[in-house]
């Protein structure tokens, strides 16, 4: 017969450990922590209709980061000369394939920060790759086509969101701990995008307070990989 203290010992050790996996299993699938984004022209108290293509990413801060996860591939087609998806986010490390759909030539590249590559001149049917194995955001161009254009952001993070058109995103499967929050938009002014970075604590579902960005257009022109304007009589007689 159990003393009185030996049975309190055992209900106690059966209550730990049956209340481990659960703790684990919250752990493992990770929360969800929401954002809503507007978006306002300089000199506008108006928010844009369109905040999509907002990225939001959470770097942890309360111990190294976790292990490069497996190499992962994506895929930007050149067709009707056009880029397509024009907007790609990916994990640091990623490969994307540029295959070529289009009956003619194509010429991919970027010189303007993020990952500098050019994948020279490529036919019909033909496809090169690139591995994006730096953060950063890299502007694409075809050396040929001037309305083809791109944007791939390269992470640092594998958690993170793009919002849609309504400014919303969610980020999910995040584990528990102590991040760094960090935000990109194209045309963001580089002040309201610093003041959106802070640290967060996930230990729950979070949706934090709404994000207003103040957006101010850039140039779109922009010359070929050589420097030189555009010439539109070279190479493609279908141009």
């Amino acid at each position: 017969m159990l003393h009185r203290s030996g049975a309190l010992a055992i209900a106690l050790s059966l209550m730990t450990v049956f209340s481990q996996p659960r703790a684990e299993a919250q752990g493992a699938s990770g929360f969800t922590v929401s954002f809503d984004t507007k978006l306002n022209l300089v000199g506008s108290s108006s928010p844009m209709k369109d905040a999509s293509q907002v990225v939001y990413w959470l770097t942890r801060t309360d111990h190294p980061a976790p292990p490069t996860p497996p190499a992962t591939h994506f895929r930007i087609v050149q067709q009707n000369k056009k880029f397509d998806p024009n907007f790609l986010v990916v994990p640091q490390g990623s490969t994307v394939d540029f295959p070529n759909l289009d009956p003619w030539f194509h010429n991919v590249f970027s010189q303007f920060r993020g990952k500098r590559f050019d994948l020279g001149l490529y036919q019909a049917g033909a496809q090169r790759s690139v591995k994006f194995d730096m953060a950063g955001v890299s502007y694409l161009f075809c050396n040929i086509h001037p309305e083809m254009t791109a944007i791939i952001v390269s992470l640092d993070s594998k958690y993170y969101a793009v919002s849609d058109k309504s400014g919303h995103a969610r980020i999910v499967g995040v584990p528990p701990g102590k991040y760094e929050l960090h935000v990109w938009y194209r045309d963001a002014t580089p002040e309201s995008l610093k003041a959106a970075e802070r640290p967060v604590e996930v230990d729950q579902d979070r949706a934090l307070n709404a994000f207003t960005f103040q957006v101010k257009p850039q140039e779109s022109d922009h010359k070929n990989k050589y420097g030189h304007d555009y010439d539109k009589t070279s190479l493609n007689p279908e141009y």
